[in-house]
């Protein structure tokens, strides 16, 4: 469990909406399947697919975002379900035909190569066809890390990669921040 994300999703919705680029992009997309969301939070993501018609399933160390979220999926009766859960353990990525990492990655010197590991370990795991979709700050050592991970086979097709800005707003604070992110999706 994870305590620390636990205090800050007391505040619903803490994050916000899903970045509209992403769901541009899923919005696009034709095939409505199904969707692993890996560190899903609170569901910003995994809510908002669900309502364009996928099937989501969200894995997150926090019970308290898990649970906000599946109580959203229900009152919607939305095909959503999260669980309580360690990404770097979850091992069942055949089942799925697309897998979300929305700023999971940061590759800081104490994490990066567990990181890198589970990227390539999904990208091995995945069914051929399976995209996999990545959102992450658009810095020249993270994108090219994570290139560098996505390439380790060179068997990866890329459908998508979009640079655009996340705009974060706290209505209570008033305060707004604006980073720089990238979108990538490669196709096994």
């Amino acid at each position: 469990m994870n305590m620390t994300y636990d205090k800050y999703y007391q505040k619903e919705n803490l994050f916000g909406e899903a970045c509209p680029e992403l769901m541009e992009f899923f919005t696009a997309y034709s095939k409505k399947g199904k969707v692993l969301d890996l560190g899903c939070g609170q569901g910003r993501d995994a809510i908002a697919l669900a309502r364009l018609g996928y099937q989501v399933t969200g894995i997150d160390k926090s019970k308290v975002g898990i649970e906000q979220m599946n109580e959203i999926g229900r009152a919607e009766k939305l095909s959503l379900t999260g669980y309580v859960g360690d990404m770097y353990s979850f091992s069942d990525f055949h089942g799925f035909d697309i897998v979300l990492l929305d700023s999971m990655f940061h590759f800081t010197k104490r994490d990066r190569q567990k990181e890198i590991g589970l990227i390539q370990r999904i990208l091995r795991d995945v069914k051929n066809g399976c995209l996999v979709v990545f959102c992450i700050q658009n810095t020249s050592d993270k994108v090219q890390t994570l290139e560098q991970a996505i390439d380790f086979d060179r068997k990866h097709k890329r459908l998508a990669d979009r640079e655009f800005e996340y705009v974060f707003e706290d209505r209570e604070s008033g305060s707004r921040s604006t980073t720089d992110y990238r979108l990538i999706v490669v196709e096994k």
